[in-house]
Formats: structure tokens, C-alpha cells, sequence
């Protein structure tokens, strides 16, 4: 089993494309503690080294599905920004939502097809109007109906449904590639800062004799 989140900075400033990469690192983590496997399938780098504007990771094992949704929503990185050290401002926030990646191609095969006989009807002459030359063709996996009646022989009626049919489908599949591809891209302006589903912090460090404590990497 696996599933696909899409982790997003928005138009957020260089401090979100920071918060990402920390968040990230730190869903990994936790997968990893949770027997499951991530891959980085497409990542879009930020302005500054080591930061991302968006990451598409692909989460797989028992459990995938749960786990993506416990991250999924508002994300905030609590820290101080590391560029700007005189803002006050500690909250980063992501956006992050399971995503449909690949859409499933539609194989075409004529033993799919049913074709059906029919009459041709209007003007063309008392042969045309009486003998069976038109073409139902159905394909029964999607249900697409093709009628042909342009020609005076069953047969080249049958050879163009069958054309008809396999671009119908081909184009089906490319819409629903597109319409996957725009719900993927409008995940990024879905970010809303605050009230966040899930809030990250760095790890602080063991406090040691004589030493103040310290913030950790996460």
C-alpha cells in the first residue's frame, strides 16, 4: 500500500521553504520509527541551500494511508527564523495533502467492443435507407457509445467506429491526467497560516554542566 503527500511552502517567504525541509526530515523520521518507507519522488529547491518550496513524497507499507493523514493539513515549524533575527515572528507554516499522482491509462481492445447493425436512416437512396450498414459500436469498460453511418459498407463503418473509439478513450485518459495535474497544483495555494492540524519543533539539546541549553537540529 502506498500513497502520495505533497508537502507546500505557498507563497510563503523564504522561512517556509526552510520550515518544509525540517518538517520533512522529520516525517521521515517518524515513518521510518513506524516500519513504513519514504522516497522523495519530485522535490522544487528553495531560494536558500538546503530548503524547499515543495516536496511530492511517496509513502509505502502497512499503514501508509493513516500515517499521510496525520500529516496532513496545516503544518507549523515553531522556531526562530535563521535569517531574520530580528523578527519576532517563531510560526512557519506548510501546507500538506495526499495527492493522486498517475492516472490509470486505459488499455483499448477491440474484444471490448460490441457492435451492432442498424439501419441507416435520412436521404442516400432506397439501398441506404433499407440495409443494415451503420455501426453501434460500445465499449463495454467505459461505457462510450460510437455511432457510424457515414459510409454505404458495414465494414469501413465498422473500421472508422473503431478509430472513433480509440481517440475518444485516448482523450478521456489525457483529461484525466490534466484534471490530476491541476488538483495538484492547486494544493499550493490552499495554505491557510494558523490553527494548525499538526505543530513541529526542534529537538533540544541535553542540557549540559556549565553549558546553557541549546537547540538541536531537527
Amino acid at each position: 500500500m502506498s500513497v502520495h503527500l505533497l508537502l507546500s511552502a505557498g507563497r510563503g517567504p523564504q522561512e517556509c521553504a526552510w520550515a518544509l525541509a525540517r518538517l520533512l526530515r522529520r516525517l521521515e523520521t517518524d515513518a521510518t520509527r513506524q516500519g513504513l518507507e519514504t522516497h522523495r519522488a519530485h522535490t522544487v529547491p528553495g531560494d536558500r541551500p538546503g530548503t524547499y518550496r515543495s516536496a511530492l513524497i511517496r509513502i509505502a507499507g502497512d499503514g501508509a494511508e493513516t500515517f499521510a493523514a496525520s500529516w496532513s493539513g496545516t503544518l507549523c515549524w515553531q522556531a526562530p527564523s535563521p535569517y531574520r533575527a530580528r523578527t519576532g515572528r517563531k510560526n512557519w507554516y506548510v501546507i500538506a495533502r495526499p495527492c493522486q499522482v498517475d492516472t490509470p491509462r486505459t488499455t483499448f481492445d477491440e474484444a471490448d467492443v460490441d457492435i451492432v447493425a442498424c439501419r441507416t436512416g435520412g436521404p442516400g437512396g432506397q439501398h441506404r435507407n433499407k440495409a443494415s450498414t451503420a455501426v453501434r459500436a460500445t465499449h463495454r469498460p467505459t461505457g462510450i457509445v460510437i455511432v457510424v453511418d457515414t459510409e454505404r459498407r458495414f465494414s469501413l463503418n465498422r473500421r472508422i467506429a473503431m478509430r472513433l473509439l480509440r481517440q475518444r478513450i485516448e482523450h478521456g485518459d489525457e483529461a484525466a491526467e490534466r484534471a490530476v495535474t491541476t488538483a495538484r497544483w492547486r494544493i499550493h495555494d490552499e495554505l491557510v497560516r494558523g490553527d494548525p492540524t499538526r505543530v513541529e519543533r526542534p529537538v533540544r539539546s541535553p542540557r549540559r554542566p556549565g553549558n546553557p541549553a541549546r537547540w538541536a537540529g531537527a
